[in-house]
């Protein structure tokens, strides 16, 4: 691809401030028109240029009036929004329509559709999202939503997974999978929050003058019923030209973004037909792309093809992007199949593993491949998903359906976190026994040999595996489970800082369900101020890599030159210390996160030898930085970023 992740994470916050300025430029403009147009308005109505002499008796506070409250009413209108948006990306879906699938469904088309999500879920490095399932609508559109991956939701909708093939699914699939690694979500829905306060002028002006045509009464009155029906006028027209504006923002945001997201697409699928398939099927359904539910505007520039007709498109025109992906296509739509046809066209499972054979069994990584580790960061590829298709068919059956409901998923979680001493393990079975529901602990019991055996590989996508139905417990059972799950992290008096970090994506990923957690903030613009919390990362990396711990330290150390830092003593590298300094890391821009994870994986390669424990620890560690690494693959190739100072 022509940019890595942490470029195409710039493009999104610079995008965001783009949308500030056009924002604020909008809201001046409307606002002067306001003033002017409701002078004028005022001025015919008062009998003409007389009452605009300095003399008159001009009534200023009524233009004046109407701006402060068209002011008051954007701004009210952009903060509720974004409040109501607050919820992340299943507010989105819900709002649409749209009903959770679950995972533990036996539905066909419902299943095939989860195994996708999940396939690349696991292959890009984030959590398994949600899935939600649009049932009234026939057109072909998909979206993703949300502020991190964290809170991400895929939304599709009926007539996308009734039409599409398992190839075209998964085109459209990656396609959203780009939008969550680019940062695209979360500029989306600011997009929503900040333009609705424009919109929201439109639907009170009409208002207005719905109130105003049924007024009536004596003279006084009916001067008070001519201002509001000029002042509900003027916001209506207004209103228009806000929808305007809000559309040529989203048009000018949207459009790259979409056919970056598509050449991400094919990058990730390595099948270019499957997404231009999908388009080609929209190209020939009846219904197209459209959405007929009444919330679809709001959302036009999240779909993944035009959902609603603008006077400006939010996409590029079908053909275009079709040509782009296949430059031999005639300019033919296919003839739209059935249901049963579609059913018919399988395709896309995986038939064996990229690569050599033993890569899911290998002791370490090679070293070039982790050094260079920063280069895979939000680039997955058709390697990774095949990867990802391969581990989770070498996971035992039990495990892996035990993982897709909420009982199961409680029991595999609680399985993987008993210690290998026994007496430990008995203590924390007592505490388990006492804490959780009784079937949790009997399947905790049953699932516990094959979790013995898992490879170490399977931990980091088990515990993404598990998410999906994590999130769907209800408030008391997450209380339940999170109490449960910190007593034993607790009963294990010596965790170690691999099951750490596992532990802590989960937690971290799991929260934003259940409690009210703040979007990712970028506070931190270079890493100088941060000598303290690199030199914690770094000093914990060097401790736990199989070499000279000093010598680990300062190979990671060298690629940050301006940052102070110091090799500090193993009692300052105490986990609850790494979590604090990773916490304010993460909130560093994204190209100084991309040097954090270089400087990482330098410290980790500093004996020349990697280890699979060593590789995956690196993975959980760009989780807790915002950084989704694939699997680190042997043989993986990928184009080295430009280094930055």
């Amino acid at each position: 691809m022509a940019t890595d992740f942490f470029e195409r994470q710039s493009t999104a916050r610079r995008n965001t401030k783009w949308l500030i300025w056009a924002f604020s430029l909008s809201v001046i403009g409307i606002l002067t028109t306001t003033f002017i147009v409701t002078a004028m308005a005022v001025g015919a109505a008062e009998g003409g240029p007389n009452g605009f002499s300095p003399g008159g008796e001009f009534p200023w506070h009524i233009p004046g009036g109407a701006t402060v409250a068209s002011l008051a009413l954007i701004a009210g209108g952009s903060l509720f929004k974004i409040a109501q948006l607050a919820g992340g990306g299943t507010g989105v879906a819900e709002r649409l329509g749209g009903r959770r699938i679950y995972p533990n469904s036996l539905e066909p088309n419902e299943r095939r559709l989860l195994n996708v999500v999940e396939e690349m879920a696991l292959a890009s490095g984030v959590p398994v999202p949600p899935v939600f399932m649009m049932k009234g609508e026939e057109g072909i559109n998909a979206f993703a939503a949300g502020f991190s991956p964290s809170d991400a939701v895929i939304g599709v909708t009926r007539g996308c997974v009734e039409q599409l093939s398992r190839d075209q699914l998964q085109g459209v699939i990656a396609h959203e999978f780009s939008h969550i690694l680019n940062g695209d979500m979360r500029l989306n829905l600011r997009m929503i929050g900040i333009l609705h306060g424009i919109l929201l002028l439109g639907l009170v002006g009409r208002e207005l003058l719905r109130i105003a045509s049924f007024s009536g009464g004596n003279r006084k009155r009916n001067d008070g019923v001519m201002y509001l029906l000029l002042v509900g006028l003027v916001m209506m027209v207004l209103g228009f030209l806000g929808m305007f504006l809000g559309n040529l923002i989203k048009a000018a945001i949207s459009r790259q973004r979409e056919f970056l997201a598509d050449a991400s697409a094919v990058q990730f699928t390595r099948n270019p037909e499957g997404i231009a398939g999908a388009l080609k099927r929209i190209g020939a359904a009846v219904f197209g792309s459209r959405l007929t539910s009444p919330r679809a505007a709001e959302i036009s520039h999240m779909y993944f093809a035009e959902g609603v007709s603008n006077l400006f498109a939010t996409h590029p025109p079908l053909p275009e992007r079709i040509r782009r992906l296949d430059p031999r296509w005639d300019g033919k739509f296919p003839k739209p199949l059935s249901a049963a046809a579609v059913a018919g066209l399988a395709g896309g499972d995986a038939a064996g593993f990229v690569g050599e054979e033993a890569a899911l069994f290998r002791p370490n990584v090679p070293v070039e491949v982790v050094r260079h580790a920063a280069d895979q960061v939000g680039n997955p590829t058709e390697a990774h998903r095949r990867y990802a298709a391969e581990l989770v068919a070498a996971m035992p059956p039990q495990v892996v359906e035990s993982a897709h409901e909420p009982y199961g998923a409680r029991a595999v979680i609680f399985a993987s976190l008993l210690d290998v001493d026994q007496n430990i393990r008995a203590v924390q079975l007592d505490t388990l026994r006492q804490l959780t529901e009784p079937d949790v602990y009997e399947l905790t019991l049953k699932l516990l040999p094959s979790v013995d055996q898992l490879d170490v590989r399977a931990y980091l996508p088990l515990v993404d595996m598990t998410l999906p139905a994590l999130r769907a417990l209800s408030p008391s059972q997450y209380q339940a489970f999170t109490q449960c799950f910190i007593k034993l992290v607790q009963a294990d008096k010596r965790l170690g800082l691999f099951e750490w970090t596992l532990h802590q994506i989960l937690l971290r990923h799991l929260r934003p369900q259940f409690e009210r957690v703040r979007p990712p903030q970028i506070v931190y613009y270079g890493l100088q101020q941060l000598g303290g919390q690199c030199s914690v990362l770094l000093s914990t990396l060097a401790r736990a890599s199989q070499c000279d711990d000093k010598f680990a330290y300062e190979s990671g150390a060298r690629l940050l030159p301006e940052v102070p830092l110091e090799f500090l003593p193993a009692d300052a590298c105490r986990l609850n210390d790494l979590q604090a300094a990773l916490q304010q890391l993460s909130q560093v821009a994204a190209k100084h996160r991309g040097r954090l994870v270089d400087a990482s994986a330098a410290a980790i390669c500093a004996d020349a030898e990697v280890r699979v424990e060593e590789a995956e620890l690196l993975r959980g560690i760009c989780d807790m930085l915002d950084c989704p690494m694939p699997p680190l693959l042997p043989g993986q190739r990928v184009a080295v970023r430009e280094s930055v100072s």
